[in-house]
């Protein structure tokens, strides 16, 4: 059903896995199409009551998918923002409850992606990373909002304006993570718990979902996202931000 993803159901439950491992799960415009799409299909899927999110590979997700959005044009950023941010607001609107199992690298576009689930459990050698602003672009797709709702504002400034990177144990101290596991160990954890989740009757764990997202929605005002695309378009204009993707682009190829 889906280019980039491969999607099973249970009976209970349903995983999404991301399907790009060549291009370690990035985020291109298909992918991000895709799973709008997965959301709003697993919401047709009454008996779904957990849904697992993963990614093939090496990794969960290395991020946007660049090349995809035409090398920074105008047009292709203010997609991009707006393209993720739809992305990011259908997966937190699933209505089952998600789990996403994280391993490898965590990157940008894909940490905004785990931070729209509602759980996150991470193998031990799990690394994260926001380079957007090494990019010269802002953190865009709901990003700030939903990092300021996990780690809170300060963390969330050092994090996303110094780009540098954090493990694990870090991601699990700052409470981005509900877990860390050793890496042996990441898929039973994974699978008890959605287990768990699956069992329980869906009515009040779905209300308490909606509850706890309406309040924390409300308290860091992610349903302000929607302008975001305008920052990443200013950003394309301005040339210090233009100079440092291109510093940037260029140090990846050393």
């Amino acid at each position: 059903m889906f280019e980039t993803l491969d999607i099973s159901v249970d009976d209970c439950r349903a995983e999404i896995w991301l399907n790009r491992p060549a291009t370690l799960n990035s985020l291109s415009r298909q992918t991000l199409c895709d799973l709008i799409d997965a959301a709003a299909w697993l919401n047709r899927q009454p008996s779904v009551k957990a849904v697992m999110i993963a990614g093939r590979g090496r990794c969960f997700s290395a991020g946007a998918d660049l090349d995809s959005f035409g090398g920074g044009d105008e047009e292709s950023l203010r997609d991009a923002a707006d393209r993720g941010r739809r992305m990011a607001d259908a997966i937190e609107q699933i209505q089952a409850i998600t789990v996403a199992r994280l391993h490898g690298w965590c990157v940008g576009g894909g940490l905004v992606l785990a931070s729209a689930c509602d759980i996150r459990i991470a193998s031990d050698e799990c690394q994260f990373a926001i380079p957007e602003v090494a990019l010269g672009i802002p953190l865009t797709w709901g990003g700030i909002p939903r990092l300021v709702r996990e780690i809170g504002p300060a963390l969330t400034k050092e994090l996303v304006i110094s780009c540098r990177n954090f493990n694990a144990d870090e991601a699990l101290r700052i409470g981005f993570l509900n877990r860390r596991v050793q890496e042996s160990e990441l898929d039973g954890t994974v699978n008890e718990l959605i287990t768990a989740l699956a069992d329980r009757p869906a009515y009040p764990a779905m209300a308490t979902k909606r509850h706890v997202n309406a309040i924390a929605g409300a308290a860091t005002g992610i349903n302000n996202s929607w302008s975001e695309a305008d920052g990443m378009v200013a950003a394309s204009l301005d040339e210090e931000c233009l100079r440092a993707r291109a510093e940037y682009m260029a140090s990846l190829k050393k």
